[in-house]
């Protein structure tokens, strides 16, 4: 059961001033008792509600609070509020205009800032207005840092849900202590992928870096078992905002959608997912030494305490009720899919030993013709051990690894495929001859055979 505690400051001022005065509201006093009294009550100290020292409180306010209290009761006794309270009363209509049009054009800027760019420019005299002023004007017009950071100062947050499980997914990054392995101290770095509807955690895995192709990779994981979510929301750091994560997301046909900056609140459910993860997992890690032991501590703690217990914003659902309980449309995404979505296609000059480097690998053409030339070549980001294609003539002919001490044992193969080479016998062509046939007035064999 709840306590019944004063709604408010002034009510709990008027209870504090009851107790002291209102025993004597119900005496019947004669003529200099009252006086008597009040003197009496004076001489002791009392610690008003919200200060931490006692203080003697004069004859003439007990006098007032007494006739206060025996004609309008406890609401009597209610401290009065200033009329001009928080109006700045000490700002001119002129500077109120000023600092408040100061504030909508420039929502970062602090109020130490402000005024001292004000005196620097001779607007206004050093000293002249406080800093709490100014702050109580700009909350009075909801123009303080915390509107405006929250919601640009105009604009109210609402509590969001996504309508369904797999419509929305968060994506984020946690960092988690730093990993001793043998003498070296390397990063650990938790990516998960968060579904909105019913909080449960789609994917996650620790790596020890945060790179865009760390997130490719988890979120291809969690396509293939749970299929492609509408959106995906990220945050706007580097890992999130690169090239390849917004065309693949494009081409799979989920939309990619970001987070206002230095805005945490917006992204509460992951950051409140990030907690849980800390308070139940990161912080009791132990002493492990490699990612294996990370990500087996991290699915356990998942598959047996986060994804079963129930969630406030659940309605006391788990995140695996409602998740599971979804219906799902047959999604036609597929291995093949996912890889062409991901599919990178680069230009790269074909050096004179018919090689090419991608990724700092590299490679060799079984087309000697095309040495020295400018080529298109297409690899997966997903696929490290996936062998990369050159598309010529709109064909692909996969590439192959360099090895150069089987090279100096290799017949040097010819510049085309036997395929692409002529069969028969060799044709006729005598750049001498033919002028020489010229000049003697011999018949040339073109007319011969005419």
């Amino acid at each position: 059961m709840d306590t019944l505690i004063p709604k408010d400051h002034a009510e709990a001022v008027a209870i504090f001033r009851s107790e002291i005065i209102g025993a004597l509201v119900r005496r019947e006093l004669d003529h200099g008792e009252l006086r008597q009294a009040l003197r009496e009550i004076g001489l002791k100290r009392y610690r008003p509600p919200g200060l931490d020292r006692t203080k003697p409180i004069s004859i003439p306010t007990l006098e007032r609070w007494y006739y206060a209290y025996k004609a309008g009761g406890l609401q009597a006794l209610r401290p009065r509020p200033r009329s001009d309270r928080g109006r700045a009363q000490e700002l001119s209509p002129e500077l109120r205009t000023l600092l408040l049009d100061i504030r909508r054009e420039h929502r970062g800027a602090s109020v130490p800032l402000i005024l001292r760019t004000l005196v620097a420019d001779g607007r206004l005299q050093s000293g002249a207005v406080s800093a709490a002023t100014v702050r109580r004007l700009y909350v009075e017009n909801g123009l303080d840092r915390v509107a405006a950071r929250d919601g640009e100062g105009g604009k109210t947050r609402l509590r969001w849900e996504a309508a369904a499980p797999g419509a929305l997914w968060h994506g984020d990054v946690c960092y988690g202590p730093a990993l001793k392995v043998g003498k070296a101290s390397l990063p650990l770095r938790i990516h998960a992928l968060l579904d909105d509807a019913s909080r449960y955690v789609v994917a996650i895995q620790a790596f020890h870096s945060e790179r865009e192709l760390d997130m490719l990779a988890l979120l291809v994981g969690a396509l293939r078992r749970h299929g492609s979510p509408d959106a995906l929301y990220l945050d706007n750091g580097p890992t999130y905002i690169g090239h390849a994560l917004r065309v693949g997301c494009a081409r799979l046909e989920i939309s990619l959608l970001h987070a206002r900056p230095y805005d945490a609140p917006a992204r509460g459910k992951m950051e409140r997912f990030w907690r849980s993860l800390r308070e139940g997992c990161l912080d009791f890690l132990g002493s492990v030494t490699s990612l294996h032991d990370v990500n087996v501590r991290l699915l356990a703690w998942l598959d047996e305490h986060y994804h079963r217990t129930p969630h406030g914003g659940l309605l006391g659902k788990t995140p695996t009720q409602v998740f599971e309980a979804a219906p799902r449309e047959p999604d036609a995404l597929d291995d093949k899919a996912i890889a062409d979505a991901l599919t990178v296609r680069v230009r790269r000059r074909v050096r004179r030993d018919t090689t090419i480097s991608i990724e700092g690998r590299d490679w060799e053409l079984d087309l000697g013709f095309l040495a020295g030339r400018v080529v298109t070549i297409g690899y997966c980001l997903i696929e490290s051990e996936a062998t990369p294609w050159l598309e010529h003539e709109g064909k692909r002919r996969p590439l192959l690894p360099v090895d150069p001490v089987a090279n100096s044992n290799r017949r040097r193969p010819p510049r085309r495929p036997r395929g692409e080479q002529r069969d028969g016998p060799p044709v006729a062509f005598d750049p001498t001859g033919a002028l020489l046939d010229r000049a003697a007035h011999r018949r040339s064999q073109s007319e011969d055979e005419r």
